[in-house]
């Protein structure tokens, strides 16, 4: 069993990441925490809420986490990409139950603390939570089993720059504080979550096929869909598809032997024209900077067999 709390600001590919944990019989998920980034925290919070009583699981706790980064000034929430609520304008039923009264960061210092090597941590927004956690808890890398993140780009183009991928960007000094100090963590990002599509068929099985999770998901995906159809990654594809981002990063957890990786110290670049840029030293090269010396190595997944990634996806739901 895998104990999991997860790191979200829903975003639709983040409910389906919320749908494949509260589903899958090997994940038991502890907890969401919520972020600024595909909207506000006070919406990532709410759709939180909401998406985990349509999917029948509102006894698992919600802590609302941060408002904005650490340091630079917030982007715009990208409403062309999920809509103005998130979730493809698709509006859901207010919540009945309320988030907890811990603070995000509180609540991932205070779960790992109580089972010290238990607990994954997955984050698939922005880092701010994560970079808060650390600083009231600098022990937090010893508590964890492993921290996967959904974020960044080595080889990929970037999707809101031309090297820059989105959780990263929102908050690069963030990213590069986490990744600052030795995790057992593990990078997915858009080099193999590029290359996991969902086509309208797949999603069109899993309406089918899933009662509990099939109608909001199929519903929430139409909106991202047709942004993705816009894209030269969702043009590759055969049919109209989206990419599966963050479910991407559960599955990593659960089936690691599916994708390869690179490792190397790394550092999130925080300032100018390439801000949010992951690199990497994985060259064994002596440069001139040393701005990658005395870091610790950080696993960065490059490669994915696809097919059974999105398998186990839409399999996980409609059993």
């Amino acid at each position: 069993m895998y104990s999991l709390i997860l790191d979200t600001d829903p975003g639709v590919d983040d409910a389906m990441a919320i749908a494949f944990a509260c589903a899958h019989p090997e994940i038991d998920l502890l907890g969401l925490t919520t972020v600024f980034g595909n909207v506000s925290v006070n919406q990532a919070t709410r759709n939180a809420l909401s998406l985990l009583e349509q999917f029948d699981h509102s006894d698992i706790p919600v802590a609302t986490g941060a408002t904005s980064p650490l340091f630079q000034d917030p982007l715009p929430f990208p409403e062309f990409v999920h809509g103005s609520d998130g979730l493809g304008n698709i509006n859901l039923p207010d919540p009945e139950s309320s988030a907890v009264a811990s603070s995000a960061a509180e609540f991932i210092v205070e779960r790992c603390a109580a089972t010290p090597g238990d607990i994954t941590l997955i984050a698939v927004g922005p880092l701010t939570n994560i970079a808060l956690a650390l600083r009231l808890d600098p022990q937090l890398p010893t508590r964890v089993k492993q921290l996967i993140v959904m974020g960044g780009a080595l080889h990929e183009a970037g999707n809101v720059s031309p090297v820059a991928e989105a959780n990263f960007l929102s908050d690069p000094h963030a990213a590069d504080e986490v990744f600052a100090v030795n995790w057992p963590a593990t990078i997915v990002g858009l080099d193999v979550t590029h290359r996991v599509m969902l086509n309208a068929s797949d999603l069109g099985c899993i309406g089918k096929g899933s009662q509990r999770y099939g109608k909001t998901l199929q519903a929430a995906s139409a909106f991202y869909m047709d942004y993705y159809h816009s894209t030269t990654v969702g043009q590759r594809e055969e049919e109209p598809a989206c990419a599966m981002h963050d479910v991407t990063a559960l599955i990593y957890m659960l089936q690691p032997e599916l994708f390869t990786t690179e490792t190397g110290p790394v550092r999130i670049v925080s300032e100018g024209i390439s801000r949010g840029q992951l690199t990497m030293a994985r060259k064994g090269y002596r440069y001139l900077l040393d701005d990658w010396e005395n870091r610790e190595d950080t696993v960065a997944c490059v490669g994915v067999t696809p097919e059974p990634v999105k398998r186990l996806f839409i399999d996980t739901l409609v059993s």
